[in-house]
């Protein structure tokens, strides 16, 4: 088995990269397949001997290709919103038709049962996934830390951290313990069919936020409470289009119903460790 051929879609991106890094400390890298759209992008694997395949989400053939002889895959979710759906098809359709043994996935916190505005797309992957006779793991990631890079901006220059979650929590973890996690699901035995809810061990708040991004910056941060509309109101003000304004008002309305606070436990069981707190987390993205 310690031969057999581990692939990971998106495999230059923030998430893929870390999982191959993670990889390589215990696998050769003969073993690893990096699946990527750009090749030149992918020369830091390939001189360390990772094979690097090309193929995008949207070229059947192409992955069909890629995935030959491949054991187990990881499909790092795409970013693209609104086209995540036919993508994800595709690489599990080519999966299944290159004999690939196991697919894991990266998805979004309870997709099938969640009302998170990012939700849906994944259910129907999940649900595409289960259905398609491949053995199969699903990692329902939790927020990444790094997504509060842009607060850390922002309040560099205002002293504020503005958002319409009310009381709502984030129980966040960094993208290398989720990286770590996909790494361990990967290598690992016993996690065929398996539903993982991963977050970090602590659920925040904004205020903390604030007060961390205070400690980082050395300054004092408030959290200033906002409605919905008003938050499109100030985003719609700094040029942000209408439609993203919205999608990140829906959001903050998901924190505050609570849809992000679940501390599960989970990903700290995986990794053997305690997931990165905020302030870390923050510090090395900074970094």
């Amino acid at each position: 088995m310690s031969d057999s051929l581990i692939a990971v879609t998106g495999a230059t991106g923030h998430l893929g990269g870390l999982v191959i890094e993670k990889l390589l400390e215990s696998r050769s890298a003969a073993s690893l397949v990096a699946l990527v759209r750009d090749q030149k992008k992918a020369e830091h694997l390939a001189v360390k001997g990772v094979q690097v395949r090309v193929a995008s989400y949207e070229d059947p053939a192409a992955l069909e290709s890629a995935l030959t002889g491949v054991e187990t895959l990881l499909l790092v979710s795409g970013s693209e919103v609104g086209q995540r759906v036919p993508q994800h098809v595709n690489v599990i359709d080519a999966a299944r038709t290159a004999g690939v043994g196991r697919v894991v996935y990266t998805s979004a916190p309870k997709a099938t049962t969640s009302e998170l505005v990012v939700a849906a797309e994944h259910k129907a992957t999940e649900e595409y996934l289960t259905a398609s006779g491949l053995d199969y793991t699903i990692l329902r990631n939790g927020w990444y830390t790094e997504n509060y890079l842009p607060q850390v901006a922002t309040a560099r220059q205002t002293g504020a951290v503005v958002a319409a979650v009310g009381d709502g929590r984030v129980a966040s973890a960094s993208r290398a313990d989720y990286a770590d996690g996909a790494a361990a699901v990967l290598v690992g035995a016993g996690h065929s069919g398996t539903v993982y809810e991963l977050s970090g061990d602590h659920a925040w708040d904004y205020d903390e936020l604030a007060a961390t991004i205070g400690q980082i910056i050395g300054k004092p941060v408030t959290y200033q409470r906002v409605d919905g509309p008003t938050l499109v109101e100030m985003l719609t003000g700094t040029g942000m289009p209408e439609e993203v304004a919205r999608f990140m008002a829906a959001l903050d309305a998901n924190i505050a119903d609570g849809l992000l606070a679940g501390a599960t436990g989970e990903l700290s069981a995986l990794i053997g460790r305690p997931t990165t707190s905020l302030k870390e987390g923050l510090l090395a993205a900074l970094a």
